[in-house]
């Protein structure tokens, strides 16, 4: 077992994608979540239907933490002033996807804002990288990746679940790692998300944080989802 020991509230440890198509579906989303979600996601959906930094705004005056999930990618320049962009706004994480000066670029600018660099999203395997031209196993690119985001000053990684176990044996504690991908139960549901794995288990592996959306915006009770998420998170940091 390689359990978080980084100072982080237990609550805050689930991220909420807020994965919806307009910032009027968001605020809702939100009220309905009420206490049960601390930290929200915001990505690029929410960013191309307009009101993007309205919402974001919104929740930070509400007390939530927000993750700015544009995952940058452009030359360096604009990328640093892109992420110049997002300080003092009350941002906690923003995302990179791109090679070393990308990232060097992105960390050289964050301020107040933790830069996360994505490794492999956890929508691809094998196959997608072979169709992307990338001659390598999944998990040795993510720790590529994973070295590369700590040479170049970044806070952090987006990883998947099932490379865990060996990024912490690669960078230890250095980095922290947001796993998306979570799936509370088996992932028997048609969906686009290929390597997942269950809170208990990333979070067993080493994962600081976990972003879910599908599972608890698409239940019943996305209230009582969330709140059976935070219940797992507790007992298993107890």
């Amino acid at each position: 077992m390689a359990l978080s020991t980084k100072a982080i509230d237990p609550r805050d440890r689930l991220i909420f994608a807020l994965d919806v198509p307009d910032v009027d579906a968001a605020k809702a989303l939100v009220e309905t979540l009420g206490d049960s979600v601390v930290f929200y996601k915001i990505g690029l959906e929410l960013n191309m239907s307009g009101r993007y930094f309205e919402l974001l705004d919104w929740l930070v005056a509400r007390g939530n933490k927000v993750f700015v999930d544009l995952k940058f990618f452009d030359v360096p320049a604009t990328v640093a002033s892109a992420v110049s962009n997002l300080r003092g706004r009350g941002v906690t994480f923003a995302t990179v996807h791109g090679n070393q000066g990308i990232m060097e670029a992105a960390a050289n600018a964050k301020g107040d804002v933790k830069i996360l660099a994505v490794t492999v999203l956890t929508s691809l395997d094998r196959g997608d990288l072979d169709d992307l031209g990338f001659d390598v196993d999944v998990s040795k690119l993510v720790l590529s990746r994973a070295r590369r985001s700590l040479a170049s000053g970044c806070d952090g990684v987006i990883a998947s679940g099932l490379e865990l176990p060996g990024l912490r044996a690669e960078v230890d504690d250095k980095l922290l790692v947001i796993t998306p991908g979570i799936r509370p139960v088996d992932n028997r549901v048609e969906d686009d998300q290929k390597r997942v794995v269950t809170p208990e288990q990333a979070f067993k592996d080493g994962a600081d944080y976990i972003v879910i959306g599908r599972p608890i915006r698409n239940a019943a009770d996305p209230k009582a989802a969330a709140e059976a998420v935070q219940r797992t998170i507790a007992a298993v940091f107890s």
